[in-house]
């Protein structure tokens, strides 16, 4: 089921079983911020992006070695370079996602909108990596026309194989569609993001399928009644302050913490915080990512995790 009617999802969800795979993922991958500047074409529609003038390129290496140092302690993380040709490529969740579909491991390549993001799905060492190192097959929706840019506007619970499409300029409903179909997911509700969101990820997280990060004020449509019909009291609904901070671009890498950026750690209410750590049971975690979000992005942005 693909579908923008929260009640018949919130019918088909609530029957699935927590069977459809893990819920985190057995590792991940980054890729550095070499060549790190400001993307014009980017920033036509991500308006979370700094003037040029804040890029630091050597700040935004160091904040990302840190990253990777300290993903590194929870699960294996390994790092590809980055290019000058493609200065948004330490977002590769966007390009490159896994998944694991009738028992067989998949890498799909997202169909970017901006021609200066549509260079990364090219790269050939990460598409070898995964057929002739991991032997990963491959779902290419790079060479379609509709943009789908993978886990930026598909959040997804991988436990229950539901997934939460934000529909904007960089996904329609065609490449919904096509996601919905290439990770093998049961159950995936569409929506509209507000005017001016580009991405679902900076506006919601599933955690380890158990809780979620919400900010509704930027979502159309009542998302929220379908997250607290599946995560109950796990669901926390975060202020535009929060948002604004990056705090609903997290990730849980295990089942016992969840990441962000250093900044939207020291923006989280304490009643956000309560529900993370006392209701829901994680752990927060955080590193310093002031350089790397003037990219507009943070933390979630820059893990692809390897399913």
């Amino acid at each position: 089921m693909i579908t923008r009617d929260i009640d018949a999802f919130i019918a088909r969800a609530r029957t699935l079983p927590a069977d459809a795979g893990p819920a985190t993922a057995r590792a991940a991958f980054l890729v550095s911020p070499d060549g790190f500047v400001r993307a014009e074409q980017s920033a036509q529609d991500n308006r979370y992006m700094a003037d040029a003038g804040a890029f630091d390129a050597d700040a935004a290496l160091r904040e990302h070695h840190a990253l990777h140092r300290a993903l590194s302690q929870e699960l294996p993380v390994i790092c590809f370079p980055g290019s000058e040709a493609t200065p948004d490529a330490v977002f590769p969740n966007n390009v490159f996602a896994t998944a694991c579909v009738d028992g067989q491991p998949r890498l799909v390549v997202g169909r970017m909108r901006h021609l200066v993001r549509q260079r990364e799905a090219e790269r050939p060492d990460i598409r070898g990596y995964f057929r002739d190192v991991l032997g990963y097959a491959e779902a290419d929706l790079s060479s379609q026309p509709h943009p789908c840019e993978l886990t930026g506007a598909l959040v997804i619970d991988r436990s229950h194989g539901i997934g939460f499409c934000g529909l904007s300029e960089r996904c329609d409903e065609a490449g919904a569609a096509r996601m919905h179909h290439a990770f093998g997911l049961r159950a995936t509700l569409m929506f509209d993001l507000a005017a001016g969101e580009y991405h679902t990820n900076v506006l919601l997280a599933v955690l380890a399928g158990r809780a979620a990060l919400v900010c509704p004020h930027a979502l159309q449509g009542d998302v929220v009644s379908a997250l607290q019909a599946l995560y109950g009291p796990h669901v926390v609904t975060l202020s535009p302050a929060e948002q604004a901070a990056f705090a609903g671009n997290a990730i849980a890498l295990t089942d016992r913490s969840v990441w962000m950026s250093r900044r939207a750690h020291d923006r989280l209410e304490p009643a956000s915080r309560r529900q993370l750590e006392e209701a829901a049971g994680f752990a927060i975690r955080s590193v310093p990512l002031d350089a790397i979000e003037a990219g507009g992005g943070s933390l979630r942005c820059c893990v692809a995790e390897i399913f």
